[in-house]
């Protein structure tokens, strides 16, 4: 399918590994121009290695840094936000400064890039923006409790967006994946020997036996559905939240 990228601009966050590295690979396979955004220039170095976009080395949880990028870079057709990642905490460690940083970590990384574009798009009179969440904004997890919370606010910004700019040609669509091959995995799984005493290889085994499909995700399956999203083959597809999870929360 030809999803109509050539010539179209578009800004990753979180590009410079997992899922975030892997939409770059997609958008520039579709002929997209591709600026990535991370807060490490050491870890956009070496994804540049594995694929050509231009890159900006910017810390999202502060907005005035985040306005200021965006003003050099311009504003995108194609807006994904892959960046933040919540702490998975113990429900015992969890304190209000976790969950503080919970929300700095995930929420407001989202909502600041969110915010510097999509008011442009709109004037532009086109746009779209999609937001990996994930699936624990859905399903409430005791070592992610914080995270969990900033997942589902997510949800209701992203949604709450797509309704307000329908009208002027700005689209935005959520993503929630469940398991994924990325280092999240490792440090959700750190966090549970830590809650049970239990070791990592048997908590991943029984991981992966409550996935119907029997194996995690990969991050390329996310981004292919991510930049079908933003795409125009998708042109009439807002306010979706997107489960990925391979039949775990199989709800409706």
């Amino acid at each position: 399918m030809d999803l109509q990228l050539a010539g179209k601009t578009a800004v990753v966050t979180g590009a410079s590994k997992g899922i975030g590295l892997a939409c770059v690979e997609v958008l520039v396979r579709e002929g997209a121009t591709v600026t990535g955004i991370s807060r490490d220039p050491a870890n956009l170095a070496k994804a540049q290695e594995q694929v050509s976009f231009a890159a900006e080395a910017v810390d999202l949880t502060d907005p005035d840094a985040t306005r200021a990028a965006f003003e050099r870079i311009g504003v995108p057709d194609i807006l994904i936000n892959c960046a933040g990642a919540a702490r998975r905490t113990p429900v015992d460690e969890l304190d209000s400064a976790a969950l503080h940083a919970a929300m700095e970590a995930k929420y407001f990384t989202y909502m600041h890039a969110t915010e510097a574009v999509i008011r442009g798009m709109a004037e532009r009179g086109s746009g779209a923006v999609v937001n990996v969440v994930g699936q624990g904004g859905r399903a409430a997890n005791p070592l992610h409790i914080g995270g969990g919370a900033a997942n589902a606010a997510l949800m209701l910004a992203s949604v709450g967006y797509a309704k307000a700019y329908a009208g002027r040609g700005v689209r935005v669509n959520v993503i929630n994946p469940g398991t994924t091959r990325t280092t999240r995995v490792d440090e959700g799984l750190e966090a549970a020997v830590r809650a049970t005493g239990r070791p990592k290889d048997e908590l991943l085994d029984e991981m992966v036996r409550d996935i119907p499909m029997g194996r995690v995700g990969e991050p390329l399956e996310v981004a292919n559905a991510a930049v079908f999203l933003a795409s125009p083959a998708a042109s009439y597809v807002t306010a979706s939240i997107i489960t990925m999870d391979g039949a775990t929360t199989a709800g409706i």
